[in-house]
């Protein structure tokens, strides 16, 4: 579902007539502030994820001291 040139241009005309001339360009700055915010929200969201998992990761990673060895003697009864 795709919008025409006709579609388009109605929903300009309707803007233009709900809002006036004045309060486009001061609602399109809102508009732009808006999805800069989302933007950058979202970035840091991700980075934020990506962090957690990496700090997962490395604490699974258990170190060589903690690992159980094959060459344990064990006491023959």
């Amino acid at each position: 579902m795709s919008l025409g040139i006709t579609e388009i241009t109605l929903i300009l005309v309707v803007i233009l007539l709900l809002f006036g001339g004045k309060r486009i360009p001061e609602l399109a700055r809102s508009l732009g502030r808006a999805s800069y915010e989302f933007k950058k929200a979202k970035d840091a969201i991700k980075k934020e994820t990506e962090e957690l998992k990496n700090s997962i990761a490395e604490s699974e990673e258990k170190p060589e001291e903690y690992k159980l060895k094959d060459d344990v003697n064990t006491p023959q009864v």
